[in-house]
């Protein structure tokens, strides 16, 4: 069940082609430098048919985001398994306007980053066309692993427009592994203090 379940976290959490039927717009003035950084990937809506069946079994992943030249983006996505970790580096390459990106390596992926206020969340539209039809996921960014109500609020305010439910939407737990060490600082509730260099659950 492993493998299956990171192919599935691969296929939710990685962006998917060509939109069908939705124009989604993005981010005004989107700013790659700004956007670059942790991100925690802490709930996702998505018509594809497998997430119903393994939706409560999918974790938080993360995303490490570099600005690079030309408007792109160099990403590392991490996706935990049941006792490690499985990584993907992919190059985002931007499609037309700032913050729409195409993923070649992934396959004629399309991701449009429809909301972020780069200092706390970010609202990201995937779609791509599996089978002939359109499979269609959003994701909701976050700088910590606990989003602030009005990332949360502004995710389940923006899936509905894009045709989800809420049967469909998914709070991502936190897992035992993929943890970056490093990026965040240890949340002020817990103790005692992490030693230097330690890394967070």
């Amino acid at each position: 069940m492993g493998v299956r379940l990171v192919l599935l976290s691969l296929v939710l959490v990685l962006p998917w082609g060509p939109i069908a039927q939705v124009e989604v717009l993005v981010q005004p003035s989107f700013d790659a430098q700004k956007f670059s950084g942790l991100w925690y990937v802490v709930a996702m809506a998505s018509d594809c048919k497998a997430f119903p069946g393994e939706k409560d079994h999918l974790l938080m992943s993360t995303r490490i985001v570099n600005a690079t030249e030309g408007g792109n983006l160099s990403v590392q996505v991490q996706v935990p398994r049941a006792d490690s970790c499985s990584q993907v580096d992919a190059q985002y390459l931007k499609v037309g306007s700032d913050g729409h990106f195409r993923v070649p390596a992934l396959g004629y992926m399309d991701v449009r980053i429809a909301s972020t206020d780069y200092d706390s969340f970010a609202i990201l539209y995937i779609s791509k066309e599996l089978g002939g039809a359109p499979c269609t996921a959003v994701q909701l960014y976050s700088r910590t692993r606990d989003p602030s109500p009005q990332a949360l609020k502004a995710f389940q305010d923006f899936y509905p427009t894009v045709g989800l439910l809420g049967h469909a939407m998914a709070e991502l737990p936190r897992p035992d592994v993929c943890a970056p060490q490093g990026t965040e600082p240890p949340d002020s509730s817990e103790a005692p203090p992490l030693s230097p260099g330690g890394a967070q659950g």
